[in-house]
């Protein structure tokens, strides 16, 4: 990461606590994984849209994915990844798209959730 995109912030600063449409990630320190899980969770404020995680550790990547409940959930990899950009399924950059078609159908009107997993547990 450039320096300027990646900060390391407390637990209460604002651009954890705030949905981001800009390239900044916010590095909140843990004492461990299942504190910091926890604390994800909190922090999506129940939109359920995208969250990811970073972990060899298949029962940690399951235990997140479970909680977050999101749409677009990535392991190991870029949030892009979870649009089908150099990951699982066809690219779509909105859940719903004009048309009404995406990760979110008209005809339909479920939710389809995209679990995509980068790296380590890839069957293709």
């Amino acid at each position: 990461f450039r320096p300027e995109f990646a900060l390391e912030v407390d637990r209460y600063h604002p651009l954890v606590w705030t949905e981001q449409l800009l390239p900044v990630i916010p590095l909140v320190r843990f004492n461990n994984v299942d504190e910091a899980i926890d604390f994800a969770v909190q922090c999506e404020h129940n939109f359920r849209h995208t969250a990811s995680i970073h972990s060899r550790n298949i029962a940690k990547l399951s235990k997140m994915a479970q909680l977050m409940n999101c749409s677009l959930f990535i392991k190991n990899g870029p949030n892009y990844s979870g649009l089908g950009f150099g990951g699982a399924g066809y690219t779509s950059f909105t859940i719903a798209t004009p048309t009404g078609e995406g990760l979110t159908r008209a005809r339909t009107f479920t939710r389809e959730r995209r679990c995509v997993l980068v790296g380590y547990f890839r069957i293709i």
